[in-house]
């Protein structure tokens, strides 16, 4: 994601402050969902931060894909990671309602 950011940011392109101000949204969702899942232990609360972290991600993959391609296709991994991490967070969540 850094190396990502780092290739959106030399850019000349003016679309590149909104591609980091959406890294930096989907940034703050990442750090956000592991202390709530994790830490105080609400997989329902950390499936709401997931599901809005998914289409930041893809969103600052579109945008940094517009102004430097390999930016936007190194979002791929972490992209496919964060879809296993939600589905196995709204699974937790939904084994253990009670």
């Amino acid at each position: 994601m850094a190396y990502s950011a780092q290739r959106v940011d030399r850019s000349s392109d003016p679309a590149r402050r909104r591609a980091l101000a959406l890294w930096w949204v989907q940034l703050g969702l990442n750090a956000a969902w592991t202390p709530i899942f994790f830490g105080a232990r609400r997989p329902g609360a950390a499936a709401v931060v997931i599901g809005a972290l998914l289409p930041a991600a893809a969103a600052t993959a579109a945008a940094s894909a517009g102004i430097d391609r390999r930016a936007g296709l190194l979002y791929a991994p972490y992209l496919a990671w964060s879809a296993y991490a939600a589905a196995l967070n709204v699974e937790i969540w939904r084994r253990n309602r009670s």
